[in-house]
């Protein structure tokens, strides 16, 4: 499932670190570390730029340390495992935020995955300085550095697979974003119908652009609570080999803790999905599903 980290962006996408094949690898893209260079582009047309930038951020922020946030993840019409995100203490002049994701005994008879991503935002603007992501699938550990330049838009990547291990240089548009770190953002975007979204988000070694619009506010209903929400669809688009797509779909919760209550993602496995169904916030009391889930919008 590793386009899961990029089919459903930060949720679903961050949701799972497991791996599906993406196509055969262009020759040339493992290279040894230290080595600078970018995967070469496949002979298509160029994805188009971003028309603009991202609106400014509603504030004030809507989490704080100490956040934690649990989701069930689904896959092939079952529960294929658990998902947490939280929010961690501030360091460095950063405020990290982390996903960990485990499949469950089911599903690790097609994959067996454990990992976790952080990536560590700007307390103000939540753009990411940088982006780790450690997991292991089938006991082949996954490790990858990410650092990122605001100055020349810069996403440099320094990776090791099993035995492997490599470096990618890559320039990002006009927003340039992590899997992790970009559904964080998201929660704060100034939210109403219409409003278009567009930005380049680093995810399985590769950086993407995903195009996409906050569609409708409407009532979601799962077992940890009924919500108003945002609902925002689109579609993630690899750089350097444009006929990889995926299609997302995320709700975000249109009130002071803007929560991601549900992630939805396509993969070539079929869809896959990531729904709330436990929050904790310092000074509030614990939320926790209760009962079967009955998902209306």
């Amino acid at each position: 499932m590793r386009n899961v980290l990029v089919a459903c962006l930060a949720l679903a996408a961050s949701a799972a670190f497991a791996q599906v094949p993406d196509g055969p690898e262009p020759q040339g893209q493992e290279v040894p570390v230290g080595q600078d260079t970018a995967p070469p582009a496949e002979p298509a047309a160029p994805v188009p730029a971003c028309p603009a930038a991202l609106p400014a951020l509603y504030t004030p922020i809507a989490f704080m340390p100490g956040e934690q946030l649990e989701f069930d993840l689904d896959a092939l019409g079952a529960q294929a495992g658990k998902m947490t995100m939280r929010v961690q203490r501030p360091e460095k002049g950063t405020l990290p935020v982390s996903i960990e994701a485990q499949t469950n005994t089911f599903f690790s008879k097609v994959r067996r995955v454990q990992g976790v991503g952080t990536s560590y935002l700007h307390p103000k603007t939540l753009r990411p300085s940088r982006y780790t992501e450690d997991a292991t699938e089938n006991e082949v550990r996954r490790k990858v550095d990410v650092a990122f330049g605001a100055k020349d838009r810069s996403v440099k990547v320094d990776f090791v697979m099993g035995q492997r291990a490599g470096h990618f240089n890559y320039t990002y548009d006009k927003d340039g974003l992590d899997v992790a770190g970009a559904i964080y953002l998201m929660r704060q975007l100034p939210m109403k119908e219409g409003l278009p979204l567009c930005f380049d988000v680093y995810g399985i070694r590769r950086l993407w652009r995903l195009n996409g619009t906050v569609v409708k506010r409407e009532r979601v209903s799962l077992p940890v609570g009924q919500f108003d929400a945002w609902y925002l669809t689109g579609t993630a688009v690899r750089l350097d080999r444009p006929s990889q797509k995926r299609e997302i779909h995320v709700w975000i919760s249109d009130d002071a803790r803007r929560l991601p209550l549900v992630a939805v993602g396509t993969i070539d496995l079929g869809a896959v999905r990531a729904t709330l169904t436990a929050y904790s916030r310092p000074g509030e009391k614990e939320k926790r599903a209760q009962g079967k889930e009955e998902l209306k919008w």
